[in-house]
């Protein structure tokens, strides 16, 4: 009786060791990612190997290691590796240990290790890996294993909506048949097992906040008469997915070619657009979009649908801390935004640092709250500082804004000539934009339209690039923006009436993008602190007055009287990811003898006092400055000062203090009456210098002047209350304070 038992367990010994072969010896194994992922192509990297899934150790791990594991997975290659649980500990076996690979293998089962299961490490100890978002075209995925009670993750080269003729200029598509690539191969997947989840994980790729209901009659039809080349699998997502390759691969479907799914048919997508990306703000949509006062917000982001996270709670914004920050909670933000799901999770204010509250800590996620304030949070945010607040990338819908907009003659694909596609005469040309009012709004909107981050500068000569001579004509002119727009030609313009007496040519628009941009903020909490009256003889103030300082009356005044000055400290922090440099060369400054040093912004604040309503009641000015880091964020080194004609600017985490008692810092309120007034502070009032943010770069206080003291309260910078608050502050919510 022993016997038969005996062949047995060899046969299923043997079985299972053929099983773990390849033809050349070496051990199949099957590789995913998992973790507390932040982008859908990162994550600990466990192997399926014996029928169980374990972890690798990060010992020996190299980035040549990490190129391996991602082209194992599909990916072209890898980006970079991490150590110590970053995606947090695995469980199991720790299958792999002092992993040695040369880069060149065709699996992590062919680089040196120490063998399969032998390690003397701890899941803190677990490796992680980010690879390229693309994949290897044609790549074939083994799916033989792993398959088990959690089921690996579905692996396919690419993904598309296929729209139907009717469909297909429509802008954004929509709706149509799901396919994905395969081997190289287009495929159709059989709707038998779909559910309505998988659906709302595509939309969420394709940039949609939802899936909506479908004619399926037209469907059918077309089903019937094409010729269809199935997907030899079902797709299992809980509807939380940030991406299709975080879904579950479902069970095997049997091909018998044209047989194939003859229950069913091709699976059809149908999604919702978000308000922006709406094709026409229909009754429809306006019923499914009431414009109310938003919880949630992005800000400090280059691109439409990323920035960094903030939240309104009791009437002012703040920010979320970035612990246990991760795609699912990412996702929530974006859908509910209006855009798809999250593509990253980033964290360490890597989209600026915000002002204000830190308003949520610890934030988890189901992944199908309507809203950020509806998941679990840890609302003690002790230790959480803006250095840490979270930020979101998201999936938008593919518009083709960039195909209407080309940079021409540049030195690099950052910068150029702006050159726009316009319809003239009943064809499509291309052509220049006047410079005529040409600034660094408009500038922001053509590289945010061209996906290359902020405009730098604005040029309204560009005859040192050489363009497409066939684009020389001007096809835009006037064009005005405020910034929010998502297309140049969503700003104001002629249209079809051009008005350019300059012409094009070496006068046409042009304009240089960057990845990063400063971002100022007015610290409102030392104007507060800082406001006091000055009775001032104007045998004082002749410097002051030379520099307009003053209000005009005083042009008359005798040299024995006084001035009120109401004065105050401005302080200038740099909360952006590039420093903050003036536009104008070392040339072009100009030598101030009040302060005793070069200005390189002539217009850098308005000050100005106005009354309840919004009218100015004192004659407030223009001040220049000249910038420096006056003092820096611990670890941070000065880089600008202002003294022996040095370099100017606000570096990244410093910034600038204009004291109380230096010259012009303050406004004369010789002739104002006493009463209830607004102090306003505007930096960079002309949008002279690019910024990530300009909301920001406004501040207003509220004033009583009793005709001997003041009073300033309620100092806030703008943008960081909610709009019922900000009704008290006329002109609060828009920057728009000059007028070029």
């Amino acid at each position: 009786m022993l016997r038969p038992v005996a062949v047995y367990c060899l046969l299923f010994t043997l079985w299972t060791w053929c099983e773990a072969q390849s033809d050349s010896g070496t051990p199949v194994i099957q590789l995913r990612l998992a973790g507390e992922k932040r982008k859908h192509y990162e994550g600990r990297v466990e192997v399926f190997y014996n029928g169980e899934w374990g972890t690798v150790c990060d010992d020996d791990f190299s980035f040549s290691a990490a190129q391996v594991v991602c082209r194992e997975l599909g990916f072209i290659d890898a980006e970079s590796w991490s150590p110590s649980a970053k995606y947090g500990k695995g469980e199991g076996r720790i299958w792999l240990d002092n992993v040695h690979c040369s880069g060149g293998e065709k699996s992590l089962a062919q680089c040196e290790s120490n063998g399969f299961g032998v390690s003397d490490c701890k899941h803190s100890e677990d490796v992680g890996v980010v690879c390229t978002q693309k994949r290897i075209p044609g790549f074939k995925f083994i799916r033989t294993q792993g398959n088990g009670e959690e089921g690996v993750n579905v692996q396919v080269e690419d993904v598309r909506i296929r729209a139907t003729y009717s469909q297909r200029k429509r802008i954004p598509i929509t709706e149509g048949f799901l396919e994905v690539k395969d081997g190289g191969k287009w495929r159709q997947i059989c709707n038998r097992d779909w559910t309505e989840m998988n659906s709302r994980v595509i939309c969420g790729m394709y940039g949609f906040p939802g899936e909506k209901r479908f004619n399926t009659r037209p469907y059918k039809l077309l089903a019937t008469r094409r010729k269809k080349n199935y997907w030899g699998f079902s797709v299992n997502c809980t509807g939380n997915e940030a991406d299709l390759s975080d879904c579950k691969l479902g069970h095997e479907i049997e091909l018998k070619g044209n047989s194939t799914c003859q229950e069913g048919m091709p699976v059809v997508i149908s999604c919702i657009p978000g308000r922006a990306f709406a094709p026409s703000v229909s009754t429809g949509f306006r019923k499914a979009y009431r414009i109310e006062q938003p919880l949630v917000r992005l800000r400090g982001g280059a691109m439409i649908g990323e920035g960094r996270v903030e939240v309104l709670k009791n009437g002012e914004w703040g920010t979320v801390c970035d612990d246990n920050w991760n795609i699912r909670a990412a996702t929530v933000v974006c859908r509910e935004l209006g855009f798809g799901s999250a593509k990253e999770a980033l964290t360490g204010a890597r989209m600026g640092q915000g002002i204000g509250p830190v308003h949520m800590n610890e934030v988890e996620c189901s992944g199908f709250e309507k809203s950020l304030t509806e998941c679990y949070f840890n609302r003690d945010a002790l230790g959480c500082s803006h250095e840490e607040d979270a930020a979101v990338k998201c999936n938008v819908p593919a518009m083709g804004f960039h195909n209407r907009l080309r940079l021409s003659g540049g030195r690099n694909p950052y910068e150029g000539r702006v050159e726009v596609l316009a319809e003239r005469n009943g064809s499509l040309v291309w052509g220049t934009v006047c410079s005529e009012s040409w600034g660094t709004m408009e500038a922001m909107v053509v590289c945010k339209q061209l996906g290359l981050g902020f405009a730098s500068h604005a040029f309204q000569e560009t005859w040192y690039w050489q363009g497409d001579s066939s684009a020389d004509n001007v096809v835009m002119s006037g064009v005005r923006c405020s910034g929010t727009e998502l297309t140049l030609d969503q700003c104001l313009h002629h249209g079809k009436h051009i008005d350019c007496p300059k012409g094009g040519g070496r006068f046409a628009a042009g304009v240089s993008c960057t990845q990063t941009a400063p971002d100022l903020v007015l610290s409102s909490q030392v104007v507060e602190q800082t406001s006091y009256l000055e009775d001032r003889p104007m045998y004082a103030l002749q410097c002051a007055q030379e520099e307009r300082c003053l209000s005009s009356s005083a042009d008359k005044a005798d040299s024995t009287s006084y001035r009120r000055l109401f004065r105050f400290s401005s302080q200038i922090h740099n909360n952006g990811q590039s420093d903050f440099r003036p536009r104008a060369g070392h040339q072009s400054w100009i030598w101030h003898e009040c302060h005793r040093h070069f200005h390189s912004m002539e217009v850098f604040t308005h000050y100005d006092l106005l009354s309840l309503n919004g009218t100015k009641v004192a004659e407030g000015h223009k001040a220049s400055f000249c910038l420096e880091d006056t003092h820096c964020d611990e670890g941070i080194q000065k880089r600008y000062e202002c003294a022996n004609f040095g370099a100017q600017g606000i570096t990244v985490g410093c910034w600038d203090t204009y004291r109380h008692d230096i010259d012009c810092q303050w406004i004369d309120i010789t002739d104002v009456l006493p009463g209830d007034y607004i102090f306003q502070v505007v930096i960079n009032p002309n949008y002279e210098v690019a910024e990530s943010d300009y909301t920001n770069n406004i501040m207003k206080c509220r004033c009583r002047y009793d005709g001997h003291r003041i009073w300033t309260y309620n100092c806030h910078i703008g943008g960081s209350r909610s709009s019922e608050i900000d009704d008290m502050f006329p002109g609060l919510l828009t920057n728009q304070l000059s007028h070029r």
